[in-house]
């Protein structure tokens, strides 16, 4: 049988279209069915590359039992939290009230029939364990607790929305100052792993935003443990594992400290922020190895991940509903595949030990391919083996890929993908086709959509991220090719997006069907507030100075958790530095010369002064165009007093 998900675009829940669960899709039918009978609603939120979304369903959703318990006594609405965001951000929200902690994926709400939420959870097992009761148990509590005793239930839930909308926010405001920059580098180090590199412990992100702030910090102050603290990071996640050596690309994150086991689906904005990552640390050192990490990165999302110009959402971990399938080797398979690239036999084991491939395994009796040191160039036949272990990938199947096309992740892409073309100027016209192609996709008639599939008519309407890193890749576009249409684009979308969700300092993340606020804390990817704030702050200088009113208004209400821990926020905490640098004398060493030039911009000279980090040069922009790129501050002063 299919239940109401059939005719659904998201490719996660056409997962769960022929479940024997009789699911509806978020919306009134399914409301009005609650409604009528009079039943609890169960709502289950996630996403097609969600390792234990797949547990669950295989455990509970696909059961027959199970799923007579849920049609006999509740309502089940699936949601892809991919396509609906504001969704599961307003009922993470909820879970994180009842239960003291950040939620997770699957998240697992009851609901009575008014959609007021009385009870939570994440990921629950179909037998007792984990310190939990079984899922088909706990429906039977909830069942007959809905029949009995509804009203405490009904009082919870209004005790839970109470707090998720507090009549009166408090705000708390403080002095922002460059004691920032010190408190980032204190904080990190507390924070860092310095045995593999990273912060905190396992299951450990990439966190990539927090990469990317402390090498900016470095180029600020010449700090030289801030930049080894980024760098070792880099480096420890490169030796595979997190990266996948055979195919490019990083998945989620490490189930482990050393960067090992991942959970093993591939996420498009992890890859694309770190592919920014690594440019930006070759930039620094100049080391060819992190531009060659951002390059196989690139390439990967190229290859596997992109159709038409625009790219998927994520892949898999899992194959055959077995996790990592794909990606792992057998000490015998391994050997006998050096053998058919012609790899001398006396090179096999020493091969193997360096690729940390053993009888043993590493993974569950299988193997992941790894490397004791990130550059792999020092190990014989290490290019050989790469294509031997490819070739036995292309025999098998490949995992799922959901070809959920969202704006802000596709963005996020292309900015890197202009990033790279400025150190390899191939990736330039990837990087113009794909944001034409989503801004002809998603930009419709002045709408801004979120999401859709290629080919398909899109429907949910955008969210503040989709405008911030869509604008933030439009001014990247701009500074990159000097096309005004870009910056007229991306001033269109920031004053859309003041209009739709900028209020009193404050911004919110959706204004549909659930209004909720945006937050300043980076997670998986950076939040869509400090987005907002680098594009319009970019814009500020070379559009209109007005704009920067909006950044400093939105800066004074956050200051003082901010300042208060810049390592939650980091790139909210990049914007207070550029935001007391001005931007134009962040790279200036010579005191007297940056003075100079802010005097100069004071008599109503509106230039910037912009670091080109391609060359280790500077470039003046004004509201019109980029010009006078030159080695040195000095040079650049003397086109500037010209003027």
């Amino acid at each position: 049988m299919q239940n109401h998900l059939k005719n659904e675009h998201s490719p996660y829940l056409q997962q769960h279209a022929d479940n024997p669960v009789n699911w509806y899709p978020w919306g009134k039918k399914a409301f009005q069915k609650a409604k009528k009978e009079h039943k609890p609603i169960f709502l289950s939120i996630g996403y097609s590359s969600c390792h234990w979304c797949h547990v669950m369903e295989h455990e509970s959703f696909e059961d027959e039992k199970t799923a007579k318990i849920l049609n006999e006594g509740f309502i089940s609405i699936k949601v892809d939290r991919e396509e609906r965001p504001d969704i599961d951000k307003h009922f993470q929200d909820v879970y994180r009230l009842m239960n003291g902690r950040p939620g997770g994926w699957p998240t697992s709400i009851f609901l009575t029939e008014e959609l007021k939420p009385f009870y939570s959870a994440t990921y629950i097992p179909d037998e007792p364990k984990y310190g939990m009761m079984s899922f088909n148990a706990l429906l039977d509590v909830i069942s007959d607790k809905y029949k009995h005793d509804k009203k405490t239930l009904v009082t919870e839930a209004d005790r839970v929305l109470q707090h998720l909308n507090p009549k009166k926010d408090k705000i708390q405001a403080t002095k922002l100052d460059e004691s920032i920059v010190g408190r980032v580098s204190d904080q990190a180090k507390q924070l860092f792993d310095t045995q593999d590199g990273g912060f905190n412990k396992a299951p450990k992100f990439p966190q990539a935003s927090t990469l990317d702030l402390l090498l900016d910090v470095y180029k600020l102050t010449d700090n030289k443990e801030t930049l080894n603290m980024a760098l070792f990071s880099l480096s420890s996640m490169a030796r595979g594992g997190l990266r996948d050596l055979v195919d490019g690309g990083f998945c989620r994150y490490s189930t482990d400290n050393e960067w090992l086991v991942p959970h093993f689906e591939k996420m498009t904005y992890d890859n694309a922020l770190l592919s920014e990552v690594y440019l930006k640390a070759y930039h620094i050192t100049k080391n060819d190895f992190y531009k060659n990490i951002a390059f196989e990165t690139i390439d990967f999302m190229l290859e596997k991940m992109s159709k038409n110009s625009l790219f998927y959402s994520a892949s898999d971990a899992d194959t055959d509903t077995e996790e990592g399938k794909y990606f792992v080797y057998s000490y015998e398979k391994a050997l006998e595949l050096f053998e058919k690239v012609n790899i001398p036999n006396k090179a096999h084991k020493k091969l193997a030990k360096d690729l940390h491939i053993t009888k043993e395994g590493n993974f569950e009796g299988k193997n992941i391919i790894r490397i004791d040191d990130s550059d792999s160039s020092e190990i014989p036949y290490y290019a050989k083996a790469m294509e031997a272990l490819k070739r036995q990938r292309e025999k098998r199947a490949y995992p799922f890929i959901d070809t959920k096309v969202i704006v802000s992740w596709n963005a996020m892409m292309i900015k890197a993908l202009f990033q790279a073309a400025r150190a390899d100027s191939k990736y330039l016209k990837f990087a113009i086709t794909s944001l034409d192609k989503l801004l002809e996709t998603m930009y419709i008639n002045s709408q801004l959509f979120h999401s859709t599939l290629i080919g398909k008519e899109p429907k949910i309407e955008a969210f503040l991220e989709d405008y911030a890193f869509l604008a933030e890749a439009l001014i990247e576009a701009y500074e990159s090719t000097l096309d005004e249409t870009y910056l007229i684009t991306a001033t269109k979308l920031t004053n859309t997006a003041i209009e739709k969700y900028y209020v009193h300092g404050k911004w919110k993340f959706s204004r549909g069907e659930f209004e909720t606020d945006a937050d300043i804390y980076d997670s998986s990817y950076p939040s869509s507030v400090s987005t907002m704030l680098s594009a319009l702050y970019s814009i500020s200088s070379l559009v209109d100075i007005v704009y920067k009113k909006f950044v400093y208004k939105t800066l004074e209400m956050y200051s003082y958790d901010v300042m208060r821990q810049p390592i939650s926020t980091p790139k909210m905490t990049r914007m207070v530095i550029r935001y007391l640098k001005d931007d134009i004398i962040i790279k200036a060493k010579e005191e007297k010369l940056a003075m100079h030039i802010t005097e100069l911009d004071t008599i109503s000279y509106p230039f910037a002064l912009i670091k080109n980090d391609t060359n280790d040069g500077f470039m003046l922009c004004n509201s019109n165009s980029c010009f006078a790129h030159e080695k040195d501050f000095n040079s650049v002063l003397k086109i500037l007093e010209k003027r």
